[in-house]
């Protein structure tokens, strides 16, 4: 019998008793971003401590200027590998929307033959990294040891912007360097197919403000004679796209790469199409690059959205006058190699070279990160595939995300290290919603799955 298989029956034997302890993990109200839950944001680092402990991990509270990190290490033979997640959660209002009570966990049968497990942090991300801590916890009872050196980050920020992330792995990087590091807070394609995440799309935010004459102008003594900053603005916002979707701002496309075409024939294998994609908004026509898939377009390739105009008057009834100023918020998602100082840099000069000499312009920085891109070949990759292929009925799929998970480019920047981003997840979990929920099959078999990812890296 290989190593694997009794850690399996060990799991599949203690489904019941992982629950109770997700279950106590999920009545702590750890919600980050109110003040008042600070207490509730420490009992649960202080639980998760003592669960880990339990397991022979060396573990304990960090604190920092926010609420505290948990960080934990295990001796073991082969790769060091460092586990992230984190353990607040978002706040639960609108509470009359909720079924149940949030902080009540509960398993569910929601359909037939499908129980879910109720709660706020169900999924994001409580029971996500519960998976991997039940996951040492069986190696550990079968064999008395962990398949590698094991490090785990808690962090109890992720919800609130992470704003004590950056300076602890500052000021620990020596101890939390790893191999690689794990991510368990994606999710899967599907109920029944699993997924490696291996791209993310990184983010620019800009807010522009063109001003014209010195105070609001009445449109009839001034319009057509002087300078209206909404249709300067709405010129420079309508250059932004060409009539094939592609942006035209110089030197945009630099380090973007296209995605290789076995990739693409595999995501075309999943079944999504524009109309199952668009039809749920009540739109039918891809808007982005012409050539492309729905998925190509939000997973690999990218954008400049303008997401806010604002400008003269826009209250009840109508008022004729010429704003002495118009704004607008923009937004790039980038992917590959895309540099963020690079696309900030140009679209400034490119919405420059279009104000009047007259007007001005204004810019507001409003963040801006790299986009995360493993190799779709990297063998961290195809080998957690294989691993998770083993587990559930359909082989892993290598997909991306439209949007960003920070800590991943901070792992890869400030400690070296690249990241494995495998998650349970499911689009129907209600993250961030009320009546958020986790299947038991995915906690369950994310056990498993992990058992399966830790036996292949011991390899």
């Amino acid at each position: 019998m290989s190593d694997l298989a009794p850690v399996l029956d060990h799991l599949d034997r203690s489904i019941d008793k992982s629950l109770e302890r997700l279950f106590s993990l999920l009545r702590i109200k750890s919600i980050s971003t109110d003040p008042a839950f600070a207490a509730e944001c420490r009992k649960a680092a202080e639980w998760l401590v003592e669960d880990l402990k339990s397991i022979g991990f060396d573990a304990g509270i960090r604190d920092t200027a926010g609420h505290p990190m948990v960080v934990a290490h295990h001796e073991g033979e082969g790769p060091h590998v460092l586990f992230y997640g984190h353990y607040d959660v978002q706040p639960v209002d609108p509470l009359e929307l909720w079924e149940d009570d949030p902080f009540d966990p509960q398993v569910k049968e929601i359909e037939p033959g499908r129980k879910a497990i109720t709660g706020r942090g169900s999924s994001d991300d409580k029971g996500q990294l519960m998976t991997f801590i039940e996951a040492c916890r069986a190696y550990k009872a079968v064999h008395g040891k962990l398949p590698c050196r094991i490090s785990i980050l808690f962090e109890g920020e992720e919800e609130s912007g992470s704003p004590s992330l950056r300076p602890f792995l500052e000021a620990n990087r020596d101890e939390l360097k790893a191999e690689f590091a794990l991510v368990c807070d994606t999710a899967m394609w599907d109920r029944e197919t699993p997924a490696v995440c291996v791209g993310l799309r990184g983010l620019v935010g800009e807010e522009i403000t063109v001003k014209a004459a010195d105070r609001d102008l009445h449109s009839g003594f001034f319009g057509g004679a002087a300078a209206n900053p909404i249709t300067v603005l709405a010129r420079v916002l309508g250059a932004l796209h060409d009539d094939n979707g592609r942006v035209t701002i110089p030197g945009f496309y630099e380090g973007v790469e296209e995605t290789p075409e076995r990739i693409l024939k595999s995501w075309e294998g999943l079944g999504q199409t524009t109309e199952s994609f668009l039809g749920p908004i009540g739109l039918s026509r891809l808007s982005g690059e012409t050539g492309r898939s729905a998925l190509e377009l939000v997973w690999a390739r990218p954008t400049a959205e303008i997401n806010g105009i604002s400008g003269g008057y826009t209250g009840e009834g109508f008022k004729t006058v010429i704003p002495a100023e118009a704004s607008a918020k923009v937004s790039f998602r980038l992917v590959h190699a895309q540099d963020p100082d690079k696309i900030r840099a140009a679209f400034r000069a490119f919405v420059e070279a279009r104000i009047p000499s007259d007007c001005s312009v204004e810019f507001h920085k409003h963040g801006g990160s790299p986009a995360f891109q493993l190799d779709y070949d990297m063998p961290l990759v195809t080998k957690a595939q294989a691993a998770l292929t083993e587990e559930w009925s359909k082989p892993a799929v290598a997909i991306a995300m439209g949007g960003s998970i920070p800590i991943v480019g901070d792992f890869r920047k400030m400690l070296g290290m690249e990241s494995l981003l495998v998650g349970f997840g499911l689009p129907d979990d209600r993250i961030h919603s009320p009546n958020e929920k986790y299947d038991v099959t995915s906690f369950h078999r994310g056990q498993r799955s992990w058992a399966r990812i830790l036996d292949m890296l011991s390899k």
